[in-house]
């Protein structure tokens, strides 16, 4: 497959809003899907202090060269000031998943 595939994943406070912006990101095939967990604990430094939320968190598959689109989107969109975007390459896997993906999202 010429296409790499990875797992982005981000983060909010809101499962709500979250799940909205995985909507968004697929509707606009910036993402094939995302697999969302409603209820997760952040522990972060943020501005001198240590803080402990709950958060939701969101693992999109998606092409590795659409990451700066979605990245765009949250930075855009998301309602932090500083939202978490990380990617992670996916190394091996089921390859007609891996060929869904890159059919179901956009070239860049």
């Amino acid at each position: 497959m010429d296409e790499e595939c990875c797992e982005v994943v981000v983060t909010a406070a809101d499962a709500a809003w979250l799940a909205g912006f995985t909507r968004t990101l697929v509707e606009e095939r910036l993402a094939a899907c995302g697999h969302l967990l409603d209820a997760i604990r952040s522990v972060y430094r943020w501005q001198g202090k240590v803080e402990d939320e709950p958060e939701a968190r969101v693992a999109l598959h998606t092409r590795l060269s659409l990451v700066p689109a979605i990245t765009a989107r949250a930075v855009e969109l998301h309602p932090y000031e500083v939202p978490c975007v990380i990617a992670m390459p996916l190394l091996a896997g089921n390859p007609a998943y891996l060929r869904w993906i890159t059919e179901e999202t956009r070239s860049p």
